[in-house]
């Protein structure tokens, strides 16, 4: 790709016409597959080597076990942003490349891609609007923390702590999908019974398939969120079962749950700080700029060059916001040839993160995250 040539900035406040995008939005199935066979296979390997190695429990196997635990989880990192680039439709060129390898990455991570896709897109077009979206933690302004009991302060700061990331992590990717598939089910079936009763009662013979399609899930925005949920949890279910028969359930399950619960709590993590962080641009809808939520309310997160490539250079989260449709693959390109558009960006580092994890409230009069104590 041709490298675009940095133009000198006319304005002291950047527009978004004034970045150089489009070029970079391009592309390539080569690099796509690469990544996504460089990806996958250690991750197959890694997790065999693992189940092997804790058969039998000695110093030596400990010590192995655990360099490869934390490789992979640094894969698994990159595979969760690579599914993340199939649900912008950037990865590679065509959408139904894009959907199957999303699906086959899910099955990596137990967690349907659909439906989070869809919500993270919500994510994209209000990021910044606080009266909107109030990020991944749910949460709440000063004000109304102020009118909260005791108890319930407690309660708020502690269901926020880092550490709950952990076990709230696990829930995320593999109990929550699975309550709301079987939540679905269920009401369907009501939803089913009632109208076919509906039907029989007024001398009518029930169409079910008109039936089914006049169901609104409570859980589902969509059907096709309701059938890759299934599909996933089906397939994803046949994966448990082969590798406990392999090396035995309560095996399977104690590093599974080890290794899910890590590797969620991290990139939760990474998510939460990119957004929240001293300074982060918050705004009511009626002033809301999605091109200041894009570059003032996301990081450019600094880590060094091999955890870059481990998340997918993730950390260049102001230009992914930008243009959703960059893949990852172009993104530093991208921060390059527009740096001197940059000035507004928060560049963000790793010793901060603790400061980032305490902005759990929103000032709704100051229009600024703060923390609990100083609320």
């Amino acid at each position: 790709m041709n490298t675009i040539k940095k133009r000198p900035i006319e304005t002291a406040s950047p527009r978004r016409i004034d970045f150089e995008l489009a070029a970079y939005m391009t592309s390539d199935d080569r690099i796509a597959l690469w990544q996504i066979i460089s990806t996958v296979v250690p991750i197959v390997a890694i997790s065999v080597g693992i189940g092997m190695l804790t058969q039998s429990l000695t110093a030596t196997t400990l010590v192995l076990s655990a360099v490869l635990f934390v490789l992979l989880i640094l894969f698994l990192s990159r595979s969760f942003s690579l599914m993340h680039d199939c649900g912008h439709q950037s990865l590679f060129r065509s959408k139904s490349a894009n959907r199957i390898a999303a699906f086959l990455l899910s099955l990596i991570h137990g967690m349907p891609h659909y439906p989070w896709s869809r919500g993270h897109a919500f994510h994209h077009k209000h990021n910044g609007n606080w009266d909107r979206y109030r990020g991944p933690s749910a949460l709440i302004t000063s004000q109304e923390f102020d009118r909260k009991t005791n108890s319930s302060k407690r309660l708020y700061e502690v269901l926020r702590h880092p550490l709950l990331l952990f076990p709230g992590g696990f829930f995320y990717l593999i109990i929550k999908p699975r309550v709301a598939l079987l939540l679905g089910f269920f009401e369907f079936i009501l939803h089913s019974l009632r109208a076919c009763l509906k039907d029989t009662a007024a001398g009518k013979l029930p169409d079910l398939g008109q039936i089914a399609l006049n169901h609104k899930s409570s859980f589902f925005y969509t059907k096709g969120e309701a059938i890759d949920t299934a599909a996933n949890t089906v397939c994803v279910a046949l994966i448990w079962w082969w590798a406990g028969s392999a090396i035995g359930h309560w095996h399977f399950w104690l590093l599974y749950t080890l290794v899910m619960s890590t590797s969620a709590a991290l990139m939760i993590a990474v998510f939460f700080i990119q957004h929240n962080f001293p300074g982060s641009y918050t705004s009511h809808e009626e002033d809301w700029s999605y091109f200041k939520g894009a570059l003032e309310g996301s990081s450019f997160l600094q880590m060094p060059a091999v955890l870059n490539w481990f998340t997918a250079d993730i950390a260049y989260h102001h230009i992914h916001h930008l243009s959703e449709r960059i893949p990852n693959y172009r993104l530093s390109q991208c921060h390059q040839a527009n740096i001197q558009l940059l000035g507004d960006v928060r560049r963000l580092y790793l010793s901060e993160v603790s400061t980032c994890f305490s902005l759990i409230l929103w000032d709704r009069d100051k229009l600024k995250l703060t923390t609990t104590t100083a609320a």
